[in-house]
């Protein structure tokens, strides 16, 4: 009897310790089971095959990155140049293919070597210079960013059409993207686990001095590790600028943590010697699903950057709990055989089953639920860090409530890539009408012709959208804003004086539009003379910074023009006792900071857009493009200087 009890505690003491293992030794995978459950359960557009087909492809382009990091982090490095890698390789691709006359595949190759020769670089730097991962690498990203703006002098440059197809689809519904990240994730799995350099790397991530002294020729290796980073983030370049038809100089921007935190949340330790391809590719896919489904879930940006950072640090935590409690993620083709890797194999077999089964069954929670799609409407801006688009908003959500419209808003985040992704996440919703404030007009067209192949709506806002079919744009007219912002300006200064321009962020079609509207408009002054033009990001830090900087060079300046208001305060700050009295300030966009400063008198002007009116019109008109009423193609809002003459009758 007391035998019998004892085999039954035993037994069941077995299966709670092996269940406890495989989870542990799972966690990423039962995470994303978890995720997929939740989010089917939650939305009933998740759960489509469109859907998830751009789960797969806004996943790829992180995955490819996190592929290279993989190899790093098993060595127990980092490399925090990935982004910028990337973005340098797909501009050195458009500018040699387009500016140069470069044969396509040449210019291909040109772009691998460049990821190549910066990985390099790293792997130089801290094999032989002996510096920190973290410091090469954080060199690199400075410098990668850097050479690409210098490359294509701040604007987005031309995809070549044959490369562009990476980011089409074949047959129609199958994205060449995720047919890319399988591939890559093939290949990384290979080195990993077939070739002498993938051991080398577990060895080095193990316990590097011991690998030394095995006979390892560790500073060897890490070049080629650290190479090997770089070509993947040359191929994710690639195929981002192939999705937005254009190499984006400021592209892929913080993707490196994003690469980072698939490989952490796929099992890879930051301490070395464990990791697998297979893992990442699951954390890329984490970050995708979280993604996209809070997005189908209207959940505001600012809390997603919440959500997707607590999942990182509960990444880090099962780490630690997986290695104190002896589990570990088994490297890939190490020793166990073929009973390891078919245990493996049969523990994402029945993953898949089991997810298979409750997806299906929470599917029907949804099943003949029906919305009325046409009171739903989405909104992409560009960016909430902006006080204009932030005002944008607040005009576009209180006509919403006005209309009974259901108002979804996302934040871009001034990057191009994640606004097609949200694009693709709205089609995806059956939204009865789009509104989308381009990050930049060429780049938001390869996602904007998406939309139009759904027969949703498509309302543009304060930009216009290159390259695809809007129901109507509602707009000011920057160009023109620049040339008022000019003649104000000049008119103010008697015609005679030296400015400096203080530039939005590099590559914006608003930066663009705005900065040739100023140019055009000082050619009737030529007694204005331009000693700097400076971009400081539309930010007002920046600006004040930016223009400490300029006033040690040009002290003697009598006039600032910044492309928006933000930057204008921040000059106005460095400019103290000097703002509104010998050196006169024009902002834009007429933010209520700005017009709080033109009515002290310390900003002289801003050009005013409205943003209130413009995100109002632009539901108005949503709303009737989604009820098949008739829409004008072109709605423009009105700029005006305002000055402390006319401020008191501004209503924004």
């Amino acid at each position: 009897m007391a035998t019998d009890t004892l085999k039954r505690t035993t037994g069941a003491s077995g299966a709670t310790s092996g269940l406890r293992r495989v989870l542990l030794d799972n966690g990423a995978l039962t995470a994303l089971i978890v995720l997929v459950i939740a989010m089917s359960a939650l939305s009933g557009d998740f759960l489509t095959t469109d859907n998830l087909l751009n789960v797969g492809v806004q996943a790829a382009v992180t995955a490819v990155l996190a592929f290279g990091v993989t190899f790093v982090i098993v060595s127990a490095g980092i490399d925090l140049s990935v982004g910028s890698v990337a973005a340098l390789s797909a501009t050195v691709l458009a500018w040699a293919a387009t500016s140069e006359g470069v044969p396509v595949p040449i210019a291909v190759v040109l772009a691998v070597l460049t990821g190549i020769a910066c990985g390099l670089v790293n792997g130089f730097l801290i094999s032989y210079g002996k510096l920190p991962p973290f410091i090469a690498t954080l060199a690199m990203l400075s410098v990668g960013r850097g050479l690409s703006l210098v490359i294509s002098q701040g604007s987005p440059i031309a995809f070549p059409d044959s490369v562009s197809h990476l980011g089409d689809t074949l047959g129609g519904w199958l994205p060449v993207p995720v047919l890319v990240m399988v591939a890559m994730g093939l290949i990384t799995a290979f080195i990993l686990g077939r070739t002498y350099l993938g051991r080398s790397m577990y060895a080095i991530g193990g316990n590097e001095e011991a690998a030394r002294l095995s006979g390892l020729r560790v500073k060897k290796q890490k070049l080629a590790i650290y190479a090997l980073s770089g070509l993947f983030a040359a191929a994710a370049g690639i195929v981002l600028a192939s999705r937005l038809s254009s190499a984006q100089p400021q592209a892929a921007q913080g993707y490196e943590l994003d690469a980072i935190a698939a490989v952490v949340i796929g099992g890879a330790s930051l301490a070395g010697g464990t990791g697998k391809a297979s893992g990442t590719l699951i954390g890329a896919l984490i970050l995708a699903v979280l993604r996209n489904g809070l997005n189908l879930l209207s959940v505001s940006a600012f809390w997603q950057q919440v959500v997707i950072g607590v999942v990182i640090a509960l990444a880090v935590l099962l780490d630690t709990v997986r290695r104190k409690s002896g589990a570990t993620v088994a490297p890939a083709g190490a020793s166990g055989g073929g009973g390891d890797r078919r245990k493996q194999a049969l523990t994402y077999v029945l993953a898949a089953v089991v997810a298979t089964a409750i997806v299906g069954a929470t599917s029907l929670l949804h099943s003949g639920s029906s919305s009325a799609s046409a009171q739903k409407v989405g909104l992409s801006l560009s960016t909430l860090n902006n006080p204009f688009f932030v005002q944008i908003r607040a005009g576009a959500q209180a006509e919403a409530k006005k209309l009974g419209v259901d108002l979804t808003v996302t934040d871009a985040q001034n990057d191009a890539s994640q606004q097609a992704n949200q694009l693709e996440n709205f089609t995806s919703s059956g939204l009865g009408a789009i509104i989308v404030n381009p990050v930049d007009s060429d780049a938001t067209g390869p996602a904007a012709r998406s939309v139009n192949k759904s027969g949703i709506p498509l309302i543009a806002v304060d930009r216009s959208v290159n390259n695809a079919d809007t129901a109507a744009l509602v707009a000011s007219d920057n160009t023109a804003g620049g040339v008022l912002a000019a003649k104000a300006l000049a008119e103010k200064l008697g015609g005679n004086g030296t400015i400096v321009v203080l530039q939005g962020q590099a590559g914006t079609s608003a930066s663009r539009e705005r900065g040739a509207g100023f140019a055009e408009g000082l050619k009737a002054y030529p007694g204005i003379k331009v000693v700097a033009k400076q971009p400081a990001d539309w930010d007002r830090t920046k600006g004040l910074d930016v223009m400490t900087n300029l006033l040690q060079a040009n002290p003697d300046i009598t006039g600032v023009f910044a492309e928006n208001d933000e930057m204008a305060l921040g000059a106005i700050k460095a400019l103290g006792s000097k703002a509104g009295t010998s050196v006169q300030v024009i902002g834009f966009d007429g933010t209520p900071d700005g017009l709080k400063a033109v009515a002290d008198g310390s900003l002289f002007a801003s050009v005013a857009q409205q943003p209130k009116e413009l995100g109002k019109i632009a539901v108005q008109n949503a709303l009737r493009a989604a009820e098949d009423k008739d829409v004008e193609k072109t709605v423009m809002v009105p700029v005006k200087v305002v000055t402390k003459e006319n401020v008191a009758e501004f209503g924004g």
